[in-house]
């Protein structure tokens, strides 16, 4: 009796334990995806949509960007990106927002007389 007593302790125990593993693993496989803000970005002649992008400080951002009638560019140059985008494709661009405030993104492919004027802003909040 004794030991069937003893047994059932430690059963509990160990169950309890492997609760609290599951529990732990769980959590930090959402921290990690909590962590990623995925944002679609269409680009074409002088505009970028959306044209304004908001995240977190501290997230790692990944911009899925898709070139939809010519070849364009994505430069953000506090992040020391400058990526081109070729009509008819999607690339993925990912950074982590390390500095909060507002910054300029513009496109570095000249894409017409409009060129210029393809701009958009990274907002990161603390």
């Amino acid at each position: 009796m004794n030991r069937l007593k003893m047994m059932l302790i430690g059963l509990t125990i160990l169950s309890a334990a492997s609760a609290r593993t599951v529990a732990q693993v769980a959590e930090d496989a959402g921290t990690s995806k909590r962590g990623v803000h995925e944002i679609q970005v269409t680009l074409r002649k002088y505009e970028f949509s959306p044209g304004s992008l908001r995240v977190r400080k501290g997230e790692q951002v990944r911009l899925i960007m898709t070139s939809v009638d010519h070849d364009h560019g994505f430069k953000l140059d506090d992040f020391n990106i400058n990526q081109k985008i070729s009509k008819g494709t999607t690339v993925i661009v990912e950074f982590t927002a390390d500095k909060d405030g507002t910054f300029q993104f513009r496109c570095s492919n000249v894409c017409g007389l409009g060129h210029r004027n393809m701009k958009g802003t990274l907002v990161v909040e603390e």
